[in-house]
């Protein structure tokens, strides 16, 4: 029973001692192997790997994909013309030498982002010292871009090479600290205000010069109606009052009883009328005739 016992043992232990010797890199991974904290091997290829249990050998990981440095602060820049800005941009960057990268930057990629953060900030402090603020939004952002990528690169490959390389920098915003945006927001406002006040201002005078021609249009309108009417109406009366002379023409008496009719009808047009008139009088010579013939 010791005996398996000890049998058991030993086999743990080979097992612990074995698994503590593979070790597997990953694909997207550099493996860096260590002998009392000097590099002894970097792995590239991807695979199981042996080594020395610790304390002999340790290993540790780097990663060798593409990696993305986004700015970390928001301090602004001055342009050519002292105008303060704010930009962010990115760089796109990668681990290619890991005994270099651990000499001469430090052991993990958080170190090696500080370090670039640092030094394209200054890159591009410097380039866009030089160039204003139109060239900032415009083609030549790219020139800039370039400027930079290359000042990166000639301080990460310089003495002591990083061991890192620099595919692409990038600007993404460009723009005016917080109290110059206000500023430029206020001109911007004030000046669609104008415009605004200048197109209400064109358009009430247009409105105005419409509403007085159309206005006039009706007086003309109306005039020639109302000259229209009167030349009828005076036609209409000039032929009523010729056939009205030939009818009274032809019987006398026949027209001073139709104008005496007319003479009633305009006098007792009113119940509430109330006339006092003397019964003899020429008024009633019509209704008096009338009177005398039916006796």
């Amino acid at each position: 029973m010791n005996r398996i016992g000890f049998i058991a043992t030993s086999v743990l232990v080979l097992l612990v001692l074995l698994s503590s010797t593979l070790f597997v890199v990953d694909q997207r991974q550099f493996g860096v192997v260590y002998a009392l904290g000097q590099i002894k091997q970097v792995i590239t290829e991807p695979g199981l790997n042996f080594k020395l249990p610790p304390p002999f050998q340790n290993v540790s990981y780097i990663d060798k994909r593409l990696l993305t440095l986004s700015s970390l602060d928001t301090e602004p820049m001055l342009t050519a013309e002292k105008q303060r800005v704010v930009i962010d941009w990115y760089v796109r960057w990668r681990i290619s030498d890991p005994q270099a990268y651990i000499r001469n930057v430090g052991l993990d990629e958080n170190a090696g982002a500080m370090q670039l953060n640092r030094v394209v900030r200054n890159a591009f402090q410097e380039n866009i010292n030089k160039r204003t603020v139109r060239d900032l939004i415009s083609v030549r952002r790219e020139a800039l871009m370039a400027d930079v990528q290359r000042e990166v690169l000639a301080v990460v490959k310089g003495a002591k090479p990083w061991g890192v390389d620099v595919v692409d920098v990038r600007i993404t915003r460009v723009d005016y600290v917080e109290a110059i945006t206000e500023s430029v927001y206020r001109r911007m406002e004030a000046e669609r205000k104008r415009v605004a006040n200048e197109l209400r201002s064109t358009g009430t005078a247009e409105g105005e010069k419409i509403r007085a021609d159309a206005d006039r249009q009706r007086e003309v309108i109306v005039a020639n109606a109302y000259r229209d009417a009167q030349k009828i109406k005076g036609e209409g009366d000039a032929q009523a009052a010729a056939t009205y002379s030939e009818a009274f023409g032809r019987d006398p008496q026949f027209a001073q009883f139709y104008r005496s009719l007319e003479a009633y009808k305009q006098s007792f047009n009113k119940k509430s009328d109330v006339m006092v008139l003397d019964p003899s009088s020429d008024f009633f010579r019509a209704m008096q005739s009338s009177g005398s013939a039916r006796k």
